[in-house]
Formats: C-alpha cells, sequence, structure tokens
C-alpha cells in the first residue's frame, strides 16, 4: 500500500508539470509561425524573435504553473495502515489512535 500512495503522488507530479509545460510548447510556436508567415513584424526586426517568446513564456507560464498546481488538491490525507512502518511505530509510542494523517503535498 505504501508503494501505491508513492506511485499516485508521483504520476499527481509528472500529470502537473506536463500540463505547466504545455501551453507554453504548444502555443507560442503557433503564435510565433503566425506572426512570422502572415504579418511582417519580423521584416527587417529579426532579433524580436527571441524577446518575444520568451515574454509570451513568462505570460503562459504566469497562468500556466498556478492552474497546474490547482489541478489536485493541497491537503491529503492517507490511512495509517498504509504509511511507513517507521511512522506507525511512532504513532503508537506517542500513544495515538489515530486511522488517518492528514498533511500539505507542498506543490
Amino acid at each position: 500500500a505504501v508503494v501505491s500512495t508513492q506511485s499516485t503522488g508521483i504520476v499527481q507530479v509528472v500529470f502537473s508539470r506536463i500540463l505547466m509545460a504545455t501551453p507554453g510548447m504548444g502555443l507560442i510556436p503557433v503564435v510565433m509561425n503566425t506572426l512570422e508567415t502572415k504579418t511582417k513584424v519580423f521584416k527587417g526586426r529579426a532579433w524580436l524573435a527571441a524577446p518575444l517568446q520568451v515574454g509570451l513564456l513568462g505570460f503562459v507560464l504566469t497562468f500556466a504553473t498556478p492552474l497546474a498546481c490547482a489541478v489536485f488538491e493541497q491537503n491529503s490525507s492517507i490511512s495509517v495502515k498504509n504509511v511507513e512502518q517507521s511512522i506507525r511505530d511512532k504513532l503508537a509510542e506517542s500513544g495515538s489512535e489515530a486511522k488517518f494523517l492528514t498533511f500539505n503535498k507542498g506543490l
């Protein structure tokens, strides 16, 4: 059961990181291609492409990062049965009868 909880956490982190990167990797090339082919923005100003890409990426990440982190709840709980033995031992030593532990994932 410990492995499945760890796997769930890893899957959530990987999924949120993919969501974070997707808009920047998908949207910016389309915008840049459109600007290069359908407008004259870069004609004689090729140096403008790099700063524009960085600016667009910053703008996209401003919204993509918090939204991707918000996909999963920050607070979670886990059954005491599913935590490592050392944690169960510490709970038993302290006299705790808790059935679930609540924690902040800190994403």
